[in-house]
């Protein structure tokens, strides 16, 4: 049980590798043997690796303390870890990782694919697809030609850094590429939750309201990019974009935003000389 959002840590967690159809359970972070990478100065990158029991710490951590707030602190601090670990990993191969967070039904599966087909011969993409259930928008990304692997959390509402440590394992990302992690679709705990991503990218639909950056300020003030979809909608939906753009640099005053439609393609090409230029900076 994560003590932070309450959602369950069990056995029906999985990732699938669509490539090769093989499914793997999701082993509990304390069995997880961890790899950490350090990148020397003069540019060389060790790995080495060694396991924790995060269960083991937990528990004498809460036993000693007796509050949540402790054990909360200790399974954000073994992410982190774990995070970090990711991180490195990706530097010292070159991989510009985004963490795609939004609500559910905010088009983020069809910007993805979207984005894929219009660059695939100019970037090299993979992808960590995060659901419940279901290897649904896997699928859509598989018919694409680009690699995926589907995590499926079981009952967690969020991906976590040591899911996306073992979701990289099956799917090897080439050097000097792009991994874009769709996580799962809520717009709170993934705010929480570092996964050695190099930025967040919040997908806001228009069919949403205004108000989601005050009302879910931790999200936003955690992202890079807010990408503000659906905007075809606009002419038969009430939202006021102005003031949603206020809201969201109310929260974050340096966050970007882009405003586009996966759709029509309207607005697409700033976003896609963005996630060029970030990914040739990186």
């Amino acid at each position: 049980m994560c003590v932070t959002c309450g959602c369950s840590d069990d056995a029906e967690a999985k990732i699938s590798n669509l490539q090769t159809g093989t499914v793997v359970a999701i082993k509990p972070e304390s069995e997880t043997h961890h790899h950490h990478t350090h990148v020397l100065p003069d540019g060389k990158v060790v790995t080495h690796s060694h396991s924790h029991d995060i269960n083991e710490a937990s528990q004498i951590h809460a036993k000693i303390h007796g509050k949540t707030i402790s054990l909360e602190h200790e399974i954000l601090g073994k992410n982190n870890l774990i995070a970090a670990q990711n991180r490195g990993w990706f530097k010292g191969r070159n991989i510009l990782a985004l963490n795609l967070v939004s609500s559910p039904g905010s088009g983020k599966t069809t910007l993805l694919t979207r984005t894929i087909n219009d660059l695939k011969k100019q970037l090299s993409l993979s992808v960590i697809e995060g659901d419940q259930e279901t290897t649904n928008d896997a699928e859509k990304i598989k018919d694409t030609g680009c690699k995926v692997v589907q995590v499926n959390t079981g009952s967690g509402c969020h991906l976590d850094a040591a899911m996306v440590e073992q979701g990289l394992q099956q799917l090897n990302p080439p050097l000097d590429s792009i991994v874009m992690i769709e996580n799962v679709g809520n717009l709170v705990c993934p705010a929480l939750f570092d996964l050695g991503e190099q930025a967040k990218v919040v997908i806001l639909s228009v069919t949403e309201g205004e108000d989601k950056p005050i009302k879910y300020p931790y999200m936003f003030r955690a992202s890079e990019i807010m990408i503000l979809t659906k905007i075809d909608l606009l002419p038969y939906v009430k939202f006021d974009v102005q003031r949603c753009i206020e809201y969201a640099k109310q929260v974050n005053p340096q966050i970007q935003i882009f405003q586009l439609s996966a759709q029509t393609g309207m607005g697409l090409d700033n976003w896609y000389k963005w996630l060029s230029k970030k990914a040739i900076s990186y």
